[in-house]
Protein backbone atom coordinates (compact mmCIF):
# COMPACT_ATOMS: atom_id res chain seq x y z
CA UNK A 1 0.00 0.00 0.00
CA UNK A 2 2.76 2.10 1.15
CA UNK A 3 4.53 1.84 -2.36
CA UNK A 4 1.54 2.42 -4.23
CA UNK A 5 0.68 5.60 -2.43
CA UNK A 6 4.20 6.92 -3.48
CA UNK A 7 3.53 5.98 -7.22
CA UNK A 8 0.09 8.68 -7.01
CA UNK A 9 0.93 11.05 -4.02
CA UNK A 10 1.94 13.95 -6.24
CA UNK A 11 -1.41 13.24 -8.54
CA UNK A 12 -2.93 13.60 -4.73
CA UNK A 13 -1.54 16.31 -3.69
CA UNK A 14 -2.30 18.24 -7.49
CA UNK A 15 -5.75 17.48 -7.25
CA UNK A 16 -6.32 18.64 -3.68
CA UNK A 17 -4.44 22.40 -4.63
CA UNK A 18 -7.07 22.15 -7.51
CA UNK A 19 -10.32 21.99 -5.23
CA UNK A 20 -8.40 24.11 -2.63
CA UNK A 21 -8.50 26.76 -5.45
CA UNK A 22 -12.33 26.77 -5.60
CA UNK A 23 -13.33 29.27 -2.32
CA UNK A 24 -16.26 27.66 -0.91
CA UNK A 25 -17.15 29.82 1.38
CA UNK A 26 -20.49 29.35 1.95
CA UNK A 27 -20.87 32.45 5.47
CA UNK A 28 -20.84 35.11 2.40
CA UNK A 29 -23.41 34.79 -0.28
CA UNK A 30 -20.78 36.49 -2.84
CA UNK A 31 -19.48 32.61 -2.93
CA UNK A 32 -22.51 30.83 -3.37
CA UNK A 33 -21.36 29.86 -7.33
CA UNK A 34 -18.23 29.01 -5.81
CA UNK A 35 -19.70 26.56 -2.95
CA UNK A 36 -21.73 24.96 -5.94
CA UNK A 37 -18.45 25.05 -8.20
CA UNK A 38 -16.90 22.99 -4.87
CA UNK A 39 -19.32 20.54 -4.28
CA UNK A 40 -19.40 19.92 -8.62
CA UNK A 41 -15.91 19.22 -8.12
CA UNK A 42 -16.10 16.73 -5.54
CA UNK A 43 -19.02 15.03 -7.38
CA UNK A 44 -17.05 14.26 -10.48
CA UNK A 45 -13.65 12.90 -8.06
CA UNK A 46 -17.08 10.86 -6.44
CA UNK A 47 -17.51 9.59 -9.89
CA UNK A 48 -14.05 8.95 -10.90
CA UNK A 49 -13.10 6.61 -7.82
CA UNK A 50 -16.18 4.14 -8.83
CA UNK A 51 -18.32 5.26 -6.18
CA UNK A 52 -22.12 4.70 -7.30
CA UNK A 53 -25.78 6.81 -7.35
CA UNK A 54 -23.90 10.04 -6.86
CA UNK A 55 -25.74 12.81 -6.69
CA UNK A 56 -25.84 16.39 -5.32
CA UNK A 57 -28.58 16.10 -3.14
CA UNK A 58 -30.88 19.77 -2.97
CA UNK A 59 -31.35 21.18 0.30
CA UNK A 60 -32.92 24.95 1.35
CA UNK A 61 -29.02 25.83 1.60
CA UNK A 62 -26.49 24.42 -0.26
CA UNK A 63 -26.27 20.64 -1.55
CA UNK A 64 -25.08 17.16 0.02
CA UNK A 65 -22.84 15.18 -2.61
CA UNK A 66 -23.70 11.73 -1.95
CA UNK A 67 -22.17 8.71 -3.37
CA UNK A 68 -22.15 4.63 -2.21
CA UNK A 69 -20.16 1.61 -2.98
CA UNK A 70 -22.29 -1.53 -1.88
CA UNK A 71 -20.04 -4.26 -2.55
CA UNK A 72 -22.56 -6.75 -0.86
CA UNK A 73 -25.57 -5.90 1.36
CA UNK A 74 -23.87 -9.07 3.68
CA UNK A 75 -20.87 -6.93 5.06
CA UNK A 76 -21.17 -3.84 7.33
CA UNK A 77 -21.68 -0.60 6.47
CA UNK A 78 -19.80 2.74 7.02
CA UNK A 79 -21.13 5.85 6.50
CA UNK A 80 -18.48 8.70 5.62
CA UNK A 81 -19.46 12.66 6.77
CA UNK A 82 -17.70 15.73 6.11
CA UNK A 83 -17.63 19.46 4.38
CA UNK A 84 -16.55 20.66 1.58
CA UNK A 85 -17.67 24.40 2.37
CA UNK A 86 -14.81 26.69 4.63
CA UNK A 87 -14.14 29.43 6.95
CA UNK A 88 -13.99 33.30 5.47
CA UNK A 89 -10.45 34.07 5.16
CA UNK A 90 -10.03 37.53 6.09
CA UNK A 91 -8.40 39.38 7.21
CA UNK A 92 -6.51 38.90 3.97
CA UNK A 93 -3.48 40.72 4.71
CA UNK A 94 -2.47 38.21 7.32
CA UNK A 95 -2.08 35.55 5.01
CA UNK A 96 1.51 34.95 3.63
CA UNK A 97 0.20 34.02 0.71
CA UNK A 98 -3.19 34.42 -1.14
CA UNK A 99 -5.44 32.00 0.78
CA UNK A 100 -6.95 30.64 -2.67
CA UNK A 101 -3.81 29.94 -4.20
CA UNK A 102 -2.33 27.14 -2.35
CA UNK A 103 1.09 26.81 -1.69
CA UNK A 104 3.23 24.07 -0.76
CA UNK A 105 5.99 25.26 1.15
CA UNK A 106 8.19 23.05 3.84
CA UNK A 107 6.24 19.96 3.65
CA UNK A 108 2.74 22.15 4.91
CA UNK A 109 -0.69 22.82 2.09
CA UNK A 110 -1.56 26.40 2.89
CA UNK A 111 -5.08 27.15 1.63
CA UNK A 112 -8.26 27.67 3.67
CA UNK A 113 -10.11 24.66 4.00
CA UNK A 114 -6.36 22.56 3.80
CA UNK A 115 -7.27 20.88 6.94
CA UNK A 116 -10.98 21.80 7.77
CA UNK A 117 -12.10 20.01 6.03
CA UNK A 118 -11.23 19.98 2.23
CA UNK A 119 -7.77 18.12 3.11
CA UNK A 120 -9.32 15.41 5.39
CA UNK A 121 -11.86 14.84 2.90
CA UNK A 122 -9.90 14.40 -0.15
CA UNK A 123 -8.11 11.56 2.23
CA UNK A 124 -11.37 9.45 1.87
CA UNK A 125 -11.92 10.43 -1.57
CA UNK A 126 -8.27 8.90 -2.38
CA UNK A 127 -8.41 6.35 0.37
CA UNK A 128 -11.55 4.74 -1.73
CA UNK A 129 -9.15 4.61 -5.18
CA UNK A 130 -6.65 3.32 -3.44
CA UNK A 131 -8.80 0.37 -2.40
CA UNK A 132 -9.94 -0.12 -5.58
CA UNK A 133 -6.35 -0.72 -6.75
CA UNK A 134 -4.98 -2.73 -4.01
CA UNK A 135 -8.15 -5.70 -4.04
CA UNK A 136 -11.29 -3.87 -3.93
CA UNK A 137 -13.19 -2.64 -1.11
CA UNK A 138 -13.79 -5.21 2.34
CA UNK A 139 -17.11 -3.35 2.89
CA UNK A 140 -19.94 -1.19 2.01
CA UNK A 141 -19.19 2.53 1.84
CA UNK A 142 -21.47 5.58 1.61
CA UNK A 143 -20.28 8.95 1.38
CA UNK A 144 -22.00 12.15 2.31
CA UNK A 145 -20.41 15.39 1.86
CA UNK A 146 -22.39 18.80 3.22
CA UNK A 147 -21.77 22.27 2.39
CA UNK A 148 -22.71 24.15 5.67
CA UNK A 149 -20.59 22.48 8.35
CA UNK A 150 -18.58 25.99 9.06
CA UNK A 151 -22.39 28.41 9.16
CA UNK A 152 -24.13 25.42 11.44
CA UNK A 153 -25.27 22.78 9.52
CA UNK A 154 -28.98 24.35 9.64
CA UNK A 155 -30.39 21.55 6.63
CA UNK A 156 -28.65 18.50 7.84
CA UNK A 157 -30.70 17.45 10.10
CA UNK A 158 -33.67 18.05 7.65
CA UNK A 159 -31.73 15.51 5.05
CA UNK A 160 -30.86 12.39 7.68
CA UNK A 161 -34.08 12.68 9.11
CA UNK A 162 -35.87 12.57 5.41
CA UNK A 163 -33.30 9.94 3.91
CA UNK A 164 -33.02 7.14 6.96
CA UNK A 165 -33.00 4.49 4.51
CA UNK A 166 -30.64 5.78 2.34
CA UNK A 167 -28.13 6.52 5.26
CA UNK A 168 -28.47 3.48 6.91
CA UNK A 169 -25.17 2.29 7.80
CA UNK A 170 -23.41 0.65 11.14
CA UNK A 171 -20.82 3.32 12.06
CA UNK A 172 -19.94 6.66 10.74
CA UNK A 173 -16.88 7.78 10.36
CA UNK A 174 -15.70 11.83 10.34
CA UNK A 175 -11.86 12.86 9.56
CA UNK A 176 -12.59 16.86 11.15
CA UNK A 177 -10.74 16.89 13.76
CA UNK A 178 -6.95 16.44 14.50
CA UNK A 179 -4.83 14.50 16.66
CA UNK A 180 -1.92 15.47 19.18
CA UNK A 181 1.15 15.36 16.73
CA UNK A 182 2.55 13.15 14.42
CA UNK A 183 4.86 11.33 16.68
CA UNK A 184 1.57 11.00 19.48
CA UNK A 185 -1.23 9.85 17.41
CA UNK A 186 -4.65 9.88 18.68
CA UNK A 187 -8.06 9.55 18.37
CA UNK A 188 -10.77 11.56 19.81
CA UNK A 189 -13.47 10.23 21.88
CA UNK A 190 -15.17 13.07 23.17
CA UNK A 191 -16.14 16.80 21.72
CA UNK A 192 -17.94 19.62 23.54
CA UNK A 193 -20.93 21.11 22.63
CA UNK A 194 -21.59 25.31 21.87
CA UNK A 195 -23.90 27.51 22.75
CA UNK A 196 -23.23 30.85 20.46
CA UNK A 197 -25.08 34.08 21.02
CA UNK A 198 -24.73 37.70 20.33
CA UNK A 199 -25.32 40.31 22.48
CA UNK A 200 -26.26 44.12 22.25
CA UNK A 201 -26.21 46.87 24.92
CA UNK A 202 -27.97 49.97 24.05
CA UNK A 203 -27.79 53.62 25.95
CA UNK A 204 -28.66 57.03 24.89
CA UNK A 205 -30.98 57.39 21.49
CA UNK A 206 -27.98 58.27 19.62
CA UNK A 207 -24.81 58.65 19.40
CA UNK A 208 -23.42 61.37 21.56
CA UNK A 209 -20.69 63.96 22.03
CA UNK A 210 -18.04 63.04 24.72
CA UNK A 211 -16.88 66.20 26.04
CA UNK A 212 -20.73 67.22 26.77
CA UNK A 213 -22.41 64.07 27.88
CA UNK A 214 -19.02 62.31 29.20
CA UNK A 215 -19.39 61.31 32.88
CA UNK A 216 -23.24 61.70 32.80
CA UNK A 217 -24.32 58.66 30.92
CA UNK A 218 -23.99 55.29 30.38
CA UNK A 219 -21.44 54.16 27.90
CA UNK A 220 -22.53 51.42 26.55
CA UNK A 221 -18.76 49.88 25.40
CA UNK A 222 -17.56 50.76 28.75
CA UNK A 223 -21.05 48.65 30.65
CA UNK A 224 -20.26 45.75 27.73
CA UNK A 225 -16.75 45.46 29.28
CA UNK A 226 -17.74 45.47 32.97
CA UNK A 227 -20.64 42.67 32.33
CA UNK A 228 -18.04 40.33 30.14
CA UNK A 229 -15.38 40.90 32.90
CA UNK A 230 -17.87 39.72 35.14
CA UNK A 231 -18.66 36.62 33.28
CA UNK A 232 -15.42 34.97 35.13
CA UNK A 233 -13.64 34.98 38.36
CA UNK A 234 -10.31 35.35 39.92
CA UNK A 235 -9.58 31.70 39.39
CA UNK A 236 -11.00 31.76 36.03
CA UNK A 237 -14.25 30.25 37.01
CA UNK A 238 -17.66 30.82 35.11
CA UNK A 239 -19.58 33.03 37.43
CA UNK A 240 -23.46 32.32 35.32
CA UNK A 241 -25.58 30.54 38.47
CA UNK A 242 -25.94 27.13 37.93
CA UNK A 243 -23.55 27.00 34.80
CA UNK A 244 -21.73 23.97 36.27
CA UNK A 245 -24.63 21.94 37.66
CA UNK A 246 -24.65 19.18 35.00
CA UNK A 247 -20.94 18.96 34.58
CA UNK A 248 -19.25 15.68 34.07
CA UNK A 249 -16.78 14.57 36.54
CA UNK A 250 -13.88 12.69 35.52
CA UNK A 251 -12.16 9.66 37.58
CA UNK A 252 -8.29 9.96 38.67
CA UNK A 253 -7.98 7.24 36.27
CA UNK A 254 -9.90 8.97 33.28
CA UNK A 255 -7.56 12.58 34.05
CA UNK A 256 -4.86 9.92 34.34
CA UNK A 257 -4.84 9.22 30.45
CA UNK A 258 -5.82 12.14 29.42
CA UNK A 259 -2.86 13.85 30.68
CA UNK A 260 -0.27 10.93 29.58
CA UNK A 261 0.44 13.37 26.44
CA UNK A 262 4.82 14.17 26.88
CA UNK A 263 5.58 17.79 27.10
CA UNK A 264 2.10 18.88 25.95
CA UNK A 265 2.34 22.31 27.57
CA UNK A 266 5.75 23.19 26.26
CA UNK A 267 4.86 22.60 22.69
CA UNK A 268 1.02 24.29 23.02
CA UNK A 269 2.68 27.38 24.31
CA UNK A 270 5.91 27.28 21.59
CA UNK A 271 2.67 26.50 18.70
CA UNK A 272 0.52 30.21 19.19
CA UNK A 273 3.96 32.05 20.54
CA UNK A 274 2.58 32.55 24.45
CA UNK A 275 5.16 31.97 27.68
CA UNK A 276 2.69 30.58 29.87
CA UNK A 277 -0.76 28.70 29.86
CA UNK A 278 -3.68 29.98 31.04
CA UNK A 279 -7.29 28.77 32.46
CA UNK A 280 -9.53 27.65 35.01
CA UNK A 281 -7.70 26.66 38.12
CA UNK A 282 -7.25 23.46 39.50
CA UNK A 283 -7.15 21.97 35.53
CA UNK A 284 -4.55 21.09 33.58
CA UNK A 285 -3.93 22.99 29.53
CA UNK A 286 -5.32 19.04 28.39
CA UNK A 287 -8.03 19.13 30.85
CA UNK A 288 -8.91 23.07 30.38
CA UNK A 289 -9.53 22.21 25.91
CA UNK A 290 -10.98 18.70 26.30
CA UNK A 291 -13.02 18.26 29.85
CA UNK A 292 -13.91 21.21 30.95
CA UNK A 293 -16.56 24.07 29.86
CA UNK A 294 -15.67 27.46 28.64
CA UNK A 295 -16.56 31.05 27.82
CA UNK A 296 -15.00 33.00 25.42
CA UNK A 297 -15.67 36.79 23.79
CA UNK A 298 -15.76 36.00 20.06
CA UNK A 299 -15.83 39.66 18.54
CA UNK A 300 -16.79 42.89 20.13
CA UNK A 301 -17.24 46.32 18.57
CA UNK A 302 -19.28 50.04 18.75
CA UNK A 303 -18.19 53.13 18.28
CA UNK A 304 -15.51 54.52 16.30
CA UNK A 305 -13.20 52.78 14.57
CA UNK A 306 -11.86 54.62 11.70
CA UNK A 307 -8.71 56.47 10.91
CA UNK A 308 -7.88 59.04 13.23
CA UNK A 309 -9.99 60.48 16.38
CA UNK A 310 -14.07 60.94 17.17
CA UNK A 311 -15.28 61.67 20.32
CA UNK A 312 -17.99 59.57 20.52
CA UNK A 313 -20.07 57.93 23.13
CA UNK A 314 -21.70 55.34 21.26
CA UNK A 315 -25.84 54.48 21.45
CA UNK A 316 -24.87 50.73 20.90
CA UNK A 317 -22.25 48.26 21.50
CA UNK A 318 -22.15 44.40 20.14
CA UNK A 319 -20.64 41.45 21.37
CA UNK A 320 -20.38 37.93 20.20
CA UNK A 321 -20.01 35.47 22.62
CA UNK A 322 -19.75 31.46 22.50
CA UNK A 323 -19.76 28.48 25.31
CA UNK A 324 -18.05 25.26 25.09
CA UNK A 325 -19.89 22.51 27.02
CA UNK A 326 -19.33 19.08 28.23
CA UNK A 327 -21.55 16.18 29.14
CA UNK A 328 -23.69 16.20 31.01
CA UNK A 329 -24.79 19.95 29.61
CA UNK A 330 -27.13 21.32 26.95
CA UNK A 331 -27.40 23.69 24.45
CA UNK A 332 -30.78 24.93 25.25
CA UNK A 333 -30.21 24.77 29.61
CA UNK A 334 -26.87 26.55 29.20
CA UNK A 335 -28.40 29.16 26.59
CA UNK A 336 -31.42 29.84 28.54
CA UNK A 337 -28.80 30.41 32.04
CA UNK A 338 -26.83 32.70 29.88
CA UNK A 339 -29.32 34.97 28.69
CA UNK A 340 -31.04 34.93 31.98
CA UNK A 341 -27.70 36.33 34.23
CA UNK A 342 -26.63 38.48 31.43
CA UNK A 343 -30.23 40.23 31.09
CA UNK A 344 -29.98 40.44 35.33
CA UNK A 345 -26.43 42.06 35.51
CA UNK A 346 -27.33 44.60 33.23
CA UNK A 347 -26.99 47.94 35.05
CA UNK A 348 -30.18 50.65 34.83
CA UNK A 349 -29.70 53.07 32.34
CA UNK A 350 -28.91 50.73 29.31
CA UNK A 351 -31.11 47.77 28.03
CA UNK A 352 -30.00 44.18 26.80
CA UNK A 353 -31.04 42.08 24.08
CA UNK A 354 -29.18 38.72 23.87
CA UNK A 355 -29.67 36.77 20.43
CA UNK A 356 -29.24 33.18 20.57
CA UNK A 357 -27.83 31.55 17.53
CA UNK A 358 -26.65 27.96 16.42
CA UNK A 359 -25.93 25.62 19.33
CA UNK A 360 -25.00 21.94 19.73
CA UNK A 361 -24.80 19.10 21.98
CA UNK A 362 -21.51 17.74 23.85
CA UNK A 363 -20.48 14.12 23.10
CA UNK A 364 -18.26 10.94 24.22
CA UNK A 365 -17.91 8.42 21.92
CA UNK A 366 -16.92 4.58 23.13
CA UNK A 367 -13.84 3.37 23.22
CA UNK A 368 -14.47 -0.45 23.64
CA UNK A 369 -16.51 -0.45 20.52
CA UNK A 370 -15.31 -2.50 17.27
CA UNK A 371 -15.05 0.56 15.28
CA UNK A 372 -13.10 2.96 17.69
CA UNK A 373 -10.35 -0.52 18.16
CA UNK A 374 -10.33 -0.87 14.57
CA UNK A 375 -9.50 2.58 14.46
CA UNK A 376 -6.65 2.66 17.01
CA UNK A 377 -5.47 -1.01 15.03
CA UNK A 378 -5.61 1.10 11.88
CA UNK A 379 -3.42 3.79 13.48
CA UNK A 380 -1.09 1.54 15.38
CA UNK A 381 -0.30 0.01 12.38
CA UNK A 382 0.72 2.74 10.03
CA UNK A 383 2.30 4.77 12.82
CA UNK A 384 3.54 2.33 14.98
CA UNK A 385 2.16 3.29 17.82
CA UNK A 386 -1.46 2.72 20.00
CA UNK A 387 -2.86 6.32 19.83
CA UNK A 388 -3.94 8.07 22.33
CA UNK A 389 -7.83 8.95 23.59
CA UNK A 390 -8.49 12.31 23.80
CA UNK A 391 -11.15 14.89 24.26
CA UNK A 392 -11.80 17.44 21.43
CA UNK A 393 -12.17 20.80 22.42
CA UNK A 394 -14.09 21.90 19.71
CA UNK A 395 -18.00 21.05 18.47
CA UNK A 396 -18.91 18.93 15.74
CA UNK A 397 -22.99 19.12 16.37
CA UNK A 398 -23.91 16.46 13.71
CA UNK A 399 -22.36 14.00 15.75
CA UNK A 400 -25.41 14.19 18.83
CA UNK A 401 -27.31 14.56 15.59
CA UNK A 402 -26.47 11.04 13.92
CA UNK A 403 -26.92 9.36 17.20
CA UNK A 404 -30.51 10.60 17.68
CA UNK A 405 -31.62 10.63 13.87
CA UNK A 406 -29.47 7.16 12.89
CA UNK A 407 -28.64 5.47 15.97
CA UNK A 408 -25.25 5.34 14.99
CA UNK A 409 -21.49 6.03 16.68
CA UNK A 410 -18.85 8.18 15.25
CA UNK A 411 -15.02 7.40 14.79
CA UNK A 412 -13.46 10.41 14.74
CA UNK A 413 -10.09 9.50 12.86
CA UNK A 414 -8.72 12.78 12.24
CA UNK A 415 -5.26 13.28 11.02
CA UNK A 416 -5.00 17.53 11.39
CA UNK A 417 -2.74 19.23 14.07
CA UNK A 418 -3.49 22.59 16.94
CA UNK A 419 -0.86 24.00 14.73
CA UNK A 420 -2.76 24.19 11.52
CA UNK A 421 -4.15 27.45 11.97
CA UNK A 422 -7.79 26.32 11.15
CA UNK A 423 -9.86 29.43 10.83
CA UNK A 424 -7.31 31.86 10.84
CA UNK A 425 -4.58 33.31 8.58
CA UNK A 426 -2.11 30.81 6.70
CA UNK A 427 -4.06 27.53 7.46
CA UNK A 428 -1.98 24.78 6.53
CA UNK A 429 -1.96 20.71 6.25
CA UNK A 430 0.60 18.83 6.45
CA UNK A 431 1.70 16.57 3.06
CA UNK A 432 2.28 14.32 5.77
CA UNK A 433 -0.61 14.34 7.47
CA UNK A 434 -2.94 13.76 4.46
CA UNK A 435 -0.55 11.06 3.16
CA UNK A 436 -0.97 8.96 6.17
CA UNK A 437 -4.65 9.54 6.17
CA UNK A 438 -5.13 8.50 2.91
CA UNK A 439 -2.61 5.11 4.00
CA UNK A 440 -4.33 4.76 7.34
CA UNK A 441 -8.34 4.73 6.33
CA UNK A 442 -8.09 1.51 3.99
CA UNK A 443 -6.69 -0.44 7.37
CA UNK A 444 -9.29 0.52 9.29
CA UNK A 445 -12.06 -0.15 6.83
CA UNK A 446 -9.97 -3.86 6.32
CA UNK A 447 -10.09 -4.05 9.92
CA UNK A 448 -13.60 -3.61 10.85
CA UNK A 449 -14.85 -5.55 8.14
CA UNK A 450 -12.49 -8.50 9.73
CA UNK A 451 -14.33 -7.75 13.38
CA UNK A 452 -17.52 -7.46 12.23
CA UNK A 453 -17.73 -10.73 10.67
CA UNK A 454 -15.88 -12.65 13.52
Amino acid sequence: MASLLEQHQDRFLSELLDWLRIPSVSADPKFHGDVLKAAEYLKARFEEVGLEKVELCPTAGNPIVYGEKIVDPSLPTVLVYGHYDVQPADPYELWDSPPFEPVIKDEKIYARGACDDKGQVYMHVKALEMMNLDGGLPCNIKVMIEGEEEIGSNNLGIFVRANKEKLKADVILISDTGMLANDAPSIEVGLRGLSYHEVEVTGPNRDLHSGIYGGAVPNPINVLCKMIASLHDENNHITIPEFYNNVAVLTDEERAELNRVPHFDDEFKQSIGLNDVYGEKGYTTVERIGIRPTLDVNGIWGGYTGEGAKTVIASKAYAKISMRLVPYQTSDEITALFQKHFESIAPSGVTVVVKPHHGGEPVVTPTDSVAYKAAADAMETTFGKRPIPTRGGGSIPIVAMFKTELGLDTVLLGFGLDSDAIHSPNEHYGVFNFLKGIETIPHFYRNYAAAMKA
